[in-house]
């Protein structure tokens, strides 16, 4: 980012003002967790575009703390990456009606059996904003205590592994590149310096601006299953 310092310290930055309307949009793939368009977007010059785009329906991830410091990491298989990942419990956003915080107390009891007296929220991440409007709400989570852990059925999670690890050991874990879940590594940056006082996290219900809405629009009040209309 581009920008000049003036006398007291402060960044002057410059922002474009083209504004990348959209002129025409085409479904390529609808399906239960993420759809695929193309659209054609008037870019400056009084051309257009092809922009292909992944909708995707928003996530939350919890970074659960102990009274000993210790986080709690699950060991879950990935498929696309054809291995085991250490992550933070984690889930999408796709039970209709349901709020983030909702959705991320429900996440840490079925992956984790824990709840937590204090939630807040510590960063939001667009994890590729070059092709997929997927952001990922990261929670805080403390004063944790045992929840009942529904049954993990026969998918990825029937295999999950937990652990709770010192949160400077999860951290060294990100820089030797043990942890590469990108909400994991940006969660446990960012729990690290609120708890060297380095932060301060924001309200469990602070504005998520980039919190994505096409493709759960495209259900109506449904959650999953096919697209209304």
């Amino acid at each position: 980012m581009s920008g000049n310092a003036d006398g007291g310290g402060e960044v002057a930055r410059t922002h474009g003002r083209h504004e990348f309307a959209t002129v025409s949009s085409t479904d390529v793939h609808v399906g239960r967790i993420f759809a695929v368009r193309a659209d054609e977007v008037r870019m400056p010059g009084d051309t257009t575009s092809r922009r292909e785009v992944v909708e995707h329906p928003g996530a939350v991830a919890v970074v659960a703390i102990d009274d000993a410091g210790r986080v709690v990491l699950v060991h879950q298989y990935r498929y696309p990456l054809g291995r085991r990942l250490w992550e933070l419990p984690a889930g999408l956003l796709d039970v209709a009606g349901e709020d983030p915080l909702s959705t991320a107390q429900r996440e840490l009891a079925e992956e984790a059996g824990i709840a937590a007296e204090q939630w807040s929220v510590l960063v939001d991440v667009a994890s590729s904003p070059g092709f997929t409007d997927e952001s990922v709400r990261v929670f805080l989570a403390r004063g944790l205590f045992d929840a009942e852990r529904p049954c993990a059925g026969a998918n990825e999670e029937a295999d999950l592994v937990l652990d709770r690890t010192p949160l400077s050991e999860a951290v060294n874990m990100v820089f030797s590149g043990e942890i590469v879940n990108a909400p994991a590594v940006s969660g446990l940056l960012a729990a690290q310096s609120v708890s060297g006082g380095f932060a301060q996290p924001r309200a469990p219900q602070a504005p998520w601006r980039d919190r994505p809405r096409r493709f759960s629009a495209r259900f109506g009040d449904r959650a999953g299953g096919e697209p209304a209309g």
